[in-house]
């Protein structure tokens, strides 16, 4: 014998019914079991008793979040979105459309902006901050440079420095100038120059 249910999916009469499980959190179809539903006892959770609709290539079939029926809902899982606001990466894990605020292009750079409609880059934040990159590194090679003729600095000022390393902190201290020339304004397009040997 079926079992017979009334409008609040309370068993009426008892018997068996095929119900059609469905996951709480995305709603989507589950499976269908044959269950005895005594007289006065509802239908499990997350189940219902209307079938649902045959499955669509791309499409998972989910149960409507007003529990009125089936829809079928586009599935992007696994897919990679990044945030029109912080450019930040998301993996997508439930079915549906993409989450509001999101695009499935990348930015091309840590500068760039959503306009509403692509990423733009921020030209002025990004030349920032290579000039402050390219100062960095500019203070970085100086004071490499530095520490590197201290010694022959100290030689030079008590006279017992040979004329090999002489020659070598000369090279260093024109180099120095060169680093020091470098204006790290024009940043990215900087050539560095050459270490002495």
């Amino acid at each position: 014998m079926n079992a017979i249910l009334d409008e609040n999916n309370i068993a009426t009469t008892a018997g068996e019914l095929t119900v059609y499980n469905y996951a709480e959190n995305t709603r989507e179809y589950m499976s269908s079991v044959a269950e005895y539903l005594a007289e006065g006892v509802g239908m499990p959770a997350n189940s219902c008793a209307d079938a649902p609709p045959k499955g669509k290539t791309g499409k998972v079939i989910c149960r409507k979040a007003d529990g009125s029926g089936w829809e079928y809902l586009v599935d992007h899982r696994g897919e990679t979105v990044y945030n029109t606001e912080t450019g930040e990466p998301m993996v997508i894990t439930l079915p549906g459309d993409y989450p509001a605020g999101t695009t499935t292009t990348p930015p091309s750079t840590q500068y760039d902006k959503w306009d509403g409609s692509a990423w733009v880059t921020d030209a002025d934040a990004q030349h920032a901050a290579q000039v402050a990159e390219a100062e960095q590194q500019q203070t970085g090679l100086l004071t490499e440079a530095q520490a590197t003729i201290s010694l022959w600095q100290t030689e030079l000022q008590l006279g017992v420095i040979s004329d090999e390393d002489k020659a070598r902190l000369i090279a260093w201290l024109n180099y120095i100038k060169a680093v020091q020339a470098v204006d790290a304004s024009k940043a990215p397009d900087i050539i560095w120059p050459e270490k002495p040997e």
